[in-house]
């Protein structure tokens, strides 16, 4: 009485030994999680984020094994899973940050390793939106915080013109 169930076929890209840290990667990842293919490499190319790059490879990379090793339609598409991992970050790369009176201490420079699959099925559920800032609101945010002097400045300019 076993039941054989059919799985939707899936293609995976994995990026190892990325040089940047896990929690600027799964701000990303979180952004795009459950999407389609072809929304989320919008939303990658067009974010502010500087982990969106090596994302954005990283997902056509897996678009393009879908197309070629599983003839997957690459329009139909959808990010069925992603998993950011840390590296070895604590052992290979550490640089010395000079301190008071002579002192060291470490900077551990953090790797990360991401794998994406996408399959041509959405994912059954989504999960909730996290708290936190997302990629979206993060490429619609000023570059700098506006100073007061600055916002007299607009107010009283605003108020000449009126």
């Amino acid at each position: 009485m076993t039941e054989s169930v059919q799985a939707a076929p899936r293609a995976v890209a994995h990026l190892r030994f990325v040089r940047m840290a896990p929690r600027k990667l799964r701000r990303v990842a979180d952004a795009i999680r459950g999407k389609s293919v072809r929304e989320a490499l919008v939303l990658l190319k067009f974010s502010g984020v500087y982990a969106s790059e090596p994302i954005e490879r990283l997902v056509r990379s897996a678009t393009a094994n879908a197309g070629a090793n599983h003839n997957m339609d690459a329009d139909a598409l959808y990010i069925a899973r992603i998993t950011v991992d840390g590296g070895p970050g604590g052992r290979f790369t550490k640089r010395l940050d000079p301190r008071a009176q002579g002192r060291a201490y470490f900077k551990r420079k953090r790797l990360s390793h991401v794998t994406v699959v996408v399959s041509e099925q959405p994912p059954a559920r989504t999960r909730r939106a996290r708290p936190g800032a997302a990629v979206a609101a993060a490429a619609k945010q000023p570059r700098r915080p506006i100073s007061r002097a600055r916002k007299r400045a607009a107010a009283a300019a605003a108020g000449a013109q009126a």
